[in-house]
């Protein structure tokens, strides 16, 4: 039985405050990569549910949970799941089983915050999410799948810069199941840390001190399985955790040194 390949969970809609940068997705932060479709073959799509916790660094914000649509699709040219979008611009195969893929990626980032979401944030001015685009490789080695990702904000809110590393490798146990480990670091400019993370100095106050950011390097570790009850159903879990950058780390606004991150859901191909 040959098991199809299920995208990466992302989590799209009114995530006000999701950093899912590192693996669940969006990227999504994953490093994972829905199934393509090959020349030739006709487009998938895909309708499901997804529940999701997330815990953020901000200093006495509260777990967030939610549930919400999954809506996938996919074909030879493009690849949209949630706030992903993908535009498969060159492909080759290198033989002794490895490829290359090139893609154009646009990717709406959820990183923003208003005041009065936690008790440090009361006072500082919002800090809106953002449209990211940018370019990404994904080079399947045969043993391993490599991808690297360079991303600027195309909104212009932080005016900052992203670049993702990541390793994969899926391992199918028996017809059904599929596990997939994931590592992966993201190097954020200091303008990305400073806006999201930085205090300006009429934001300052007792307990909450003025910041200025700097760039720094996420690491992150993450796993996800999928249960493919036949070729339209499957179901999924996905867990993940970030060790946060010590800048990020040293901002008067964080209280913590990881994030992390557990979701599940179905999945139904058409």
């Amino acid at each position: 039985m040959q098991l199809p390949r299920i995208p990466t969970l992302a989590f799209p809609s009114a995530i006000k405050h999701a950093r899912l940068a590192a693996a669940l997705a969006l990227g999504l932060c994953a490093t994972g990569v829905a199934g393509a479709a090959a020349a030739g073959e006709a487009s998938s799509w895909g309708l499901g549910v997804a529940a999701f916790s997330a815990q953020q660094p901000y200093a006495g914000i509260d777990r967030e949970n939610r549930a919400l649509p999954l809506i996938s699709y996919e074909n030879q040219y493009v690849r949209v799941f949630g706030p992903v979008a993908e535009f498969k611009a060159y492909s080759v195969d290198l033989g002794a089983g490895q490829r290359l893929d090139l893609r154009v990626v646009g990717k709406y980032d959820f990183s923003g915050y208003e005041t009065g979401d936690a008790p440090i944030l009361n006072g500082m001015r919002e800090r809106k999410s953002g449209f990211w685009a940018g370019g990404k490789m994904i080079w399947r080695t045969g043993i391993v799948d490599v991808s690297a990702e360079l991303l600027a904000d195309a909104s212009g809110n932080s005016k900052g810069r992203r670049a993702n590393l990541g390793l994969e490798k899926t391992w199918r146990i028996g017809e059904h199941l599929m596990l997939t480990p994931r590592a992966g670091v993201a190097w954020v400019d200091k303008k990305y840390v400073d806006y999201y993370y930085g205090v300006a100095a009429d934001e300052a106050r007792a307990g909450r001190p003025a910041y200025v950011g700097k760039s720094g390097v996420n690491a992150e570790l993450g796993l996800r399985g999928t249960y493919v009850v036949d070729a339209h159903h499957s179901l999924f879990v996905d867990v993940g955790v970030t060790k946060l950058a010590k800048k990020i780390k040293d901002s008067p606004l964080v209280d913590r040194a990881n994030e992390n991150r557990v979701g599940l859901g179905y999945l139904y191909r058409f």
